[in-house]
């Protein structure tokens, strides 16, 4: 290092942080900027969506439960949804 005309060593400029300039220039790009407006969905839209995530989930899962179970918890479930149905003692 040469030193100065005072005799001191010079200072030493500090190259800025990377991410502390990722974020100037990402700040300067888009100040100012508006997001665009995003409409909100209509109802039947929202219904459409949601029907199809269910039928996708839908035809896996019952087929996939079924197949997991015993013969004997399958009965155990059926009995129960006819009594929750019908309100009666279902006989084995």
């Amino acid at each position: 290092m040469r030193k100065s005309k005072n005799g001191a060593k010079p200072r030493r400029v500090a190259e800025p942080d990377v991410n502390q300039l990722a974020h100037h220039l990402v700040k300067m790009t888009t100040e100012g900027m508006e997001p665009a407006p995003v409409p909100d969905p209509s109802d039947a839209e929202i219904s459409r969506v949601m029907a199809a995530l269910g039928r996708r989930g839908g035809k896996i899962g019952g087929k996939a439960r079924a197949d997991s179970m015993t013969a004997a918890r399958r009965h155990e479930i059926a009995q129960k949804a006819a009594r929750s149905r019908w309100g009666v003692a279902v006989g084995s």
